[in-house]
């Protein structure tokens, strides 16, 4: 298993030579928000479709009132 510095490496050989550390920052930053994701769905922590509509609805019905 790849350390968290062997996966930033892998990105930095990725992006331009030229990258600004914002780049740099906002890559390593989607990586880690996608690996998130992947142990979120693993563990069954996922909202179907309907069950998202729903709560969005709501959502915007109490900022609505606001």
């Amino acid at each position: 298993m790849a350390t968290a510095k062997d996966k930033v490496q892998e990105i930095l050989q990725r992006l331009p030579d030229d990258a600004s550390l914002e780049s740099i920052e906002y890559e390593i930053y989607v990586q880690r928000k996608i690996r998130q994701g992947e142990e979120d769905v693993a563990a069954g922590r996922v909202l179907t479709m309907d069950e998202m509509q729903l709560r969005l609805g709501k959502w915007l019905e109490e900022s609505a009132g606001q």
